[in-house]
Order: C-alpha cells, then structure tokens, then sequence
C-alpha cells in the first residue's frame, strides 16, 4: 500500500536494533514528541496523461494508517476503493500510475459512505486509544488524551482534492480533517538547510 511505503520513506515507520537506539539515545538528547500519534493519508485520484483542464480528479483509493510515534509502529489502518462517479472508466493512464485496476473501483464504495467508514474508524480509535485531534482540543487539554495529527505529503490530499470533491458533490467533510501536517513543507524547512549546510561544508 502506498501510504505505509510513503510513511516509511518519510521516516516514520522505523525498525532499529537494541543497538542502534541505544546510540542514538546516548548520542544526541531526548526530545519531547508534542504527538502521540501521527496518521498518514496518501489518495490516489482518477489522472489523464493529456492534462485535461476540464476533467475534475476523485479519490478512487483512501489509505490511512495510525502510527504510534514513540515506537513507530503502525497500530492500525483503514482503506477503502472508491467508486468515481463523475468520469467512472479509468483511464489507462491511471491504472498504469497507481496500479489501481477497473474492477477495484467497480466493487469499491462511493465517497460518501467511504467517509461515513472512515469517521467510524476514526471514533473507534479515539475510543480505544483515547485519541484527541490538535483541532479539537485546547492548548491545556493534551493531558486529557493521546495528541494525534494527520500527515500528508503536500496539501494536494485533504486542502485540494477531498476539498473540491467534497464541495462538488455536496458532501460533509470530516472536520478533523481540515487539519494536517504537511511533510513535504516541513521537511523542506528542516532538512534542506542542513544538507545545503552540510553540503557547503558548514
């Protein structure tokens, strides 16, 4: 699935030795983690290699996984085909990119109940895992619960293509989902200026 491969890529899901985590506690000093939990969504969209303007992109897959930040273990998943309702055939193009095939998005669900499965997930968690959501709760309030943020490669997942599909086919958006973390832009406010540095012999 691409969302564990994305999280993995990122960093997130880690597999160290005793060994390995021993040097690294002993080298550099803790650091307090602000999330519990991190979940990781990663869509993927009808697409045309011919760019057409006029074609509007829907979710025909929704991946997420629950990651336990002090361990990196995936604790949970959920994921779903969606049927395309606006332009229904892939085109051949898309089940090349994504490997997604006709018949997944045939026998997968329409958005609207993907989101209705998708928010039972979510309360399953915040009920089992005692999971809360930066958005909803005050700054006092993390106590109360395990701090958990969603985590995207750019904003294209949730600030785009869930945004404009939801606004066009009139559905309810989940709130907690008007919240993310964008990695790409953290990742270039950590990570470029040090290997720039790093590069440059600073």
């Amino acid at each position: 699935m691409a969302t564990k491969r994305l999280a993995r890529q990122l960093g997130i899901i880690r597999r160290l030795s005793k060994t390995s985590l021993s040097d690294q506690s002993r080298d550099r000093p803790k650091l307090r983690q602000l999330f519990s939990y991190l979940i990781v969504i990663d869509f993927e969209s009808t697409c045309w290699n011919d760019n057409r303007k006029c074609y509007t992109q829907e979710i025909i897959e929704f991946p997420a996984v629950l990651l336990n930040t002090s361990n990196g273990e995936m604790e949970s998943e959920f994921h779903a085909y969606v049927q395309p309702q606006e332009h229904p055939i892939l085109s051949e193009f898309c089940t090349e990119l994504t490997g997604i095939t006709q018949n997944q998005v045939d026998e997968g669900v329409p958005l609207r109940i993907c989101l209705s499965q998708f928010s039972k997930w979510i309360q399953k968690l915040q009920t089992e895992k005692n999971i809360i959501f930066s958005s909803s709760h005050s700054s006092g309030a993390a106590s109360e619960g395990q701090l958990c943020a969603f985590v995207t490669w750019s904003d294209w997942d949730l600030g785009v293509c869930l945004h404009y599909e939801c606004k066009r086919k009139q559905l309810r958006k989940p709130a907690i989902l008007n919240s993310w973390i964008d990695l790409r832009a953290t990742y270039k406010v950590w990570m470029i200026p040090g290997i720039l540095l790093a590069l440059l012999g600073g």
